[in-house]
């Protein structure tokens, strides 16, 4: 019986604590770090203030988890798509491969994309310890550069890091601007569409280089 009861605090514990990074992540991807309060999250999550103090510590230490989680959550996803591509696929499948965690959020919003409208707001306001995910960022680079530097031999590495990080910025950036609110009232196929050669074209650079 005690373990039982055990078992049920524990589930319930998890459960708040979940409730709490749900409620975190939905405020963030909207407002970002300095628009989100105490009272907001818990009256969201149904949790009170010494839930975040037993759970998490304080709501820096929140926010910080949630970022973290939804940064990890992307970074995987991101993996397992670049996973797919090897050095003779083509710049258009590297660029549908990038972006399809984000082309499947935009396509299905709800939490999926409040996850991308938060990851997308990390360059502005890191979270602490995200060094911890650096293994998964140089993962996604490594993956996008076999790709880039088979399909453009004559580009420098330096050159490739650079339109690599320029089109996670773009990505980010479209998340969160206007555009990105139309783009949620399409099919993901009609996303990647529109996307896929723009990234592309990132990816290329000025035809006298690429």
């Amino acid at each position: 019986m005690a373990t039982e009861k055990a078992d049920l605090r524990r589930e319930a514990g998890q459960r708040t604590r979940d409730g709490l990074l749900a409620a975190a992540l939905e405020l963030l991807a909207q407002r970002g770090r300095d628009g989100v309060t105490l009272r907001e999250i818990t009256e969201s999550a149904g949790a009170n203030v010494a839930a975040v103090s037993y759970h998490f510590g304080s709501l820096r230490a929140l926010c910080d988890a949630a970022i973290e989680h939804a940064l990890e959550r992307y970074l995987d996803a991101q993996i397992q798509a670049l996973a797919t591509l090897h050095s003779t696929s083509t710049l258009q499948e590297l660029a549908a491969a990038f972006a399809r965690p984000m082309v499947r959020a935009l396509a299905a919003g709800g939490f999926d994309l409040a996850v991308m409208r938060t990851v997308a707001r990390v360059g502005i306001d890191p979270p602490q310890g995200w060094e911890r995910l650096a293994g998964k960022f140089e993962q996604t680079r490594r993956d996008a550069l076999r790709v880039l530097t088979a399909r453009l031999p004559e580009v420098d590495e330096q050159e490739l890091v650079f339109r690599t990080r320029c089109a996670a910025g773009l990505l980010n950036w479209l998340v969160l601007a206007p555009i990105g609110v139309e783009l949620t009232a399409q099919p993901a196929e009609r996303i990647e569409q529109q996307l896929v050669p723009v990234l592309a074209g990132a990816f290329h650079g000025s035809p006298h280089t690429g």
